[in-house]
């Protein structure tokens, strides 16, 4: 454990903090929150391939679920025969089941030492993780536009974390096609359990996430903004365009 938590910090805390300050200097007054939205941005725009590629398979398997209940219903009785059928309509259709996963897992660990640049950065002897041939800066100041201490939390950046992640939790599930005509009275009345879920985290993550920044350095809540935007853009396009005819991996 002591070995991963070493890699990490070497391969993904120590460049993006690094890269945190040198923002930081090269920006014109040396705002601290542009550093932030810079740093996230281009985070994002480096993994955008991996998102873009899991929310397009995330589109597909939407489109491919009346079918995949069809079958569903067809061999419930049956796993081995219902295993076989899924398989082989998800080769028939080129889709991969584990494609909307897979991109998300690798991103997780590069998510995760962005926070904690964002979240432990201002700390005293953070100073410390600098390369050497990057020059310390005489003061950090951890003020956006002079107005918000973002080593501090702040609770209008919180609400807006919140705000964003509604919007962004919202627009995370593909469009859905309209089946009702494929649907009978007693479906219609018994919504599947899945999309209640969907329904509830729609309202759970926002809150979940003012409750974790509320006492965080209001630098992560930023963060969180900017990634929620990103991601609403990002979701935006892919799921505007049709799905393309070759395989989605």
């Amino acid at each position: 454990m002591n070995f991963i938590i070493w890699l990490l910090k070497v391969s993904l805390y120590k460049p993006l903090f690094n890269a945190l300050v040198v923002l930081y200097k090269i920006i014109p007054g040396h705002d601290f929150g542009l550093a932030v939205i810079l740093l996230t941005v281009i985070t994002r725009i480096i993994i955008y391939p991996l998102m873009s590629q899991s929310l397009k398979n995330q589109k597909a398997l939407s489109k491919l679920q009346p079918k995949i209940k069809e079958i569903q219903d067809k061999h419930k009785g049956n796993k081995e025969r219902l295993g076989r059928e899924l398989i082989a309509l998800y080769q028939r259709e080129k889709i991969n089941p584990l494609g909307s996963f897979l991109p998300l897992i690798i991103q997780i660990p590069i998510l995760i030492a962005l926070y904690e640049v964002f979240w432990k950065g201002l700390q005293p002897g953070q100073m410390s993780n600098l390369y050497s041939f990057i020059s310390q800066p005489q003061t950090l100041n951890p003020y956006f536009f002079g107005l918000i201490n973002l080593s501090r939390p702040s609770l209008v950046l919180t609400l807006l974390a919140g705000v964003s992640q509604f919007f962004q939790s919202k627009t995370a599930q593909p469009p859905k096609e309209n089946h009702a005509e494929r649907e009978d009275k007693k479906e219609k009345q018994m919504p599947q359990i899945s999309s209640m879920f969907q329904k509830e985290m729609v309202y759970f993550f926002p809150i979940f996430t003012v409750l974790i920044l509320l006492k965080l350095p209001s630098a992560v809540a930023l963060y969180w903004i900017v990634t929620a935007l990103f991601s609403l853009g990002q979701q935006y396009i892919i799921f505007k365009k049709p799905v393309p005819a070759g395989p989605a991996t």
